[in-house]
């Protein structure tokens, strides 16, 4: 029997895991009070919005990949919001800038997360906001155990937080102190809003799909829009060095809302996975397990250097496509389907040898040339003296794994199943309390992807105004032949949360491993890409390893040109996964890394 961190939960009525304890907790309480799994969600993500700050927040970012059992249907809800009508490459031309900020005003775009909830309750839900949203408010009011993370993040930026952004420091460093790790730490503004939010849906109905569009109007036309307007006015201080204000306006937030869009999806180890299009990562991921399952990996050792090179050559070919091809398909043309086709992924694999490569090679996909940002390949214009003396070198995106195995920033995520068979799977971030002021009488930050915008014209990923940034916000779900989800799945981890989730998919589908089995099992990853996050670096070569890999591994892969850098045993992702058995029963599984992922369920 194979030893596991913690059991696979098995049970008939309902799964919830994610990135935290509090936020499944508050999923499952959903589902005993007769709550479905979108109504659960909801609760998780804005749980997660408030216990995580420094992981996500209310004013973030939130792709969901959904599966409704009465339909029979998987869609993707975007939350992913875009840029500002104002936001032009000219604009920031202006300004002397050849990067977007990785922090401020300058990098904010239409927050979208809640917009996303909302969609999916005015689709789906079932239950009354108040009964939702109730969790987040409890814990904004009455206060939560700060993470020992969350509290080293505020202490980290404590300089930038008390000089330049008095608003965040108001919050985050109540009686002028860096808060204790495990203190109970409140946010009476943030549990206001959540209270106007809820009390503009119930002023609207009783029915709880109306109480959602009605919330979504006071968030996107009402009061929070009328407090973001005024606010991203005033100039702030970003990661140029220099203060400045906003582009984004009220009208941006009114003129949007969520789109629901089909996966995009690929066959593998007979099951059907699919991830959000192509203005995220996610095709990524479908790229690698197509180059894989045709490399033969089913009949690979698990953990063997051969396995672990194959798939880190493997993610290089398709990162490298990610940068040269992938946008917002609404202003770019994508040829997904020549990326994921059996003739262009033949000629990836031809491309694999025994020795790591050490070019970024994008390939020719229905005899397309794509072309690299040349700030990535140049070297933009960052001065690191500058920036520690500004105290905004930590918690700019997502994680970036140093060589010391330290991370800065991060995201959220959360999976859950229903006794019915619905399944969601989504991953919050962004407007992250170390990258953005924290809005007045609000409690929250607004989001920075615009930093994964190009300012170079003429790329899929250039600055447009109305384009969604190619973030990289990626969740997860496989379905069976018969289209019902196997599991939904997914981790925090910026560029890596599609390098992370492979080797958990190779144990799920071709090891015969549990999903707690899969998520315990030794991972790595490797930065050989173009950093989706200011200010855009490329670590050549580069390989992250746990060390329970072994160091005949290591040295094997240091062997073949891989520029091995040995990470902590349990270091590397925090994935989280709910699912169905073939005979029916829910099951679910979490991340021990980190000490704070939990899954429950009965």
């Amino acid at each position: 029997m194979t030893f596991t961190t913690r059991p696979e939960l098995v049970g008939s009525f309902g799964m919830t895991a994610s990135t935290h304890w509090l936020a499944s907790a508050a999923g499952m309480a959903v589902l005993e009070r007769g709550g479905n799994a979108f109504d659960a969600a909801v609760a998780m993500g804005t749980t997660l919005h408030v216990v995580e700050p420094h992981l996500n927040g209310l004013g973030g970012d939130a792709p969901i990949i959904g599966y409704d059992a009465a339909s029979g249907s998987s869609w993707v809800v975007c939350g992913q919001g875009p840029a500002p009508a104002a936001a032009t490459i000219e604009a920031f031309e202006r300004l002397g800038l050849d990067l977007v900020p990785g922090t401020g005003h300058l990098s904010a775009v239409v927050p979208g997360a809640f917009g996303a909830w909302m969609e999916l309750l005015a689709r789906h839900g079932t239950l009354p906001l108040r009964d939702i949203l109730g969790y987040a408010v409890h814990y904004a009011r009455s206060g939560h155990p700060l993470l020992p993370t969350a509290a080293a993040t505020i202490g980290r930026v404590e300089g930038m937080l008390r000089d330049a952004w008095p608003t965040s420091a108001a919050v985050y460093l109540p009686g002028g102190v860096v808060p204790d790790a495990g203190a109970r730490f409140a946010n009476p503004d943030l549990a206001d809003t959540f209270e106007r939010l809820i009390a503009a849906g119930e002023s609207a109905s009783s029915d709880p799909r109306e109480q959602a569009l009605a919330a979504r109007e006071a968030f996107y036309r009402g009061f929070v829009a009328d407090a973001i307007d005024a606010f991203v006015r005033e100039p702030v201080l970003d990661t140029s060095g220099t203060e400045h204000a906003g582009l984004l306006t009220g009208d941006d937030l009114a003129g949007w809302s969520p789109p629901v869009e089909q996966a995009a999806s690929v066959d593998f180890a007979g099951a059907r996975v699919l991830k959000p299009g192509a203005w995220s990562q996610g095709p990524a991921l479908l790229q690698q397990l197509r180059m894989l399952e045709r490399l033969g990996v089913a009949d690979a050792e698990p953990g063997s250097a051969d396995l672990v090179h194959a798939v880190t050559e493997a993610a290089k070919l398709a990162f490298a496509d990610r940068d040269a091809f992938y946008g917002d398909p609404e202003f770019t043309d994508v040829p997904l389907d020549a990326l994921l086709s059996d003739e262009y992924t033949d000629a990836r694999i031809a491309e694999i040898s025994p020795v790591a490569s050490a070019d970024l090679r994008p390939g020719s996909p229905g005899s397309r040339t794509g072309r690299l940002p040349a700030a990535a390949l140049g070297g933009a214009s960052v001065d690191p003296a500058r920036l520690a003396a500004l105290g905004v070198t930590s918690g700019v995106g997502e994680p970036t794994v140093r060589t010391s195995g330290l991370t800065k920033g991060d995201t959220c995520h959360l999976d859950v199943v229903d006794r019915w068979g619905n399944a969601v799977s989504a991953t919050p971030s962004g407007a992250w309390l170390q990258s953005s002021p924290v809005i007045p009488g609000l409690g929250f930050s607004l989001p920075t992807r615009a930093q994964m915008f190009w300012l170079e014209p003429g790329l899929p990923n250039s600055l447009e105004p109305g384009k969604r940034p190619r973030t990289t916000l990626s969740p997860g779900m496989v379905l069976r032949d018969d289209g019902t989800p196997r599991f939904a799945f997914g981790t925090p981890g910026g560029d890596q949360q599609d390098q992370w989730t492979v080797p958990f998919l190779l144990h799920a589908l071709c090891f015969g491993a549990n999903l707690q089995a899969a998520i315990d099992a030794p991972s790595w990853h490797t930065t050989h890409l173009v950093s989706s996050f200011w200010p855009r670096e490329v670590e050549a070569l580069g390989l992250h390893a746990e060390s329970r890999l072994g160091e005949h591994v290591m040295t094997d892969l240091r062997a073949r040109g891989h520029d091995v850098v040995e990470q902590p045993a349990w270091s590397l992702g925090r994935i989280s996964a709910a699912g169905v058995r073939s005979d029916g029963m829910l099951v679910a599984a979490a991340n021990p890394r980190g000490m704070q992922g939990y899954a429950v369920g009965r």
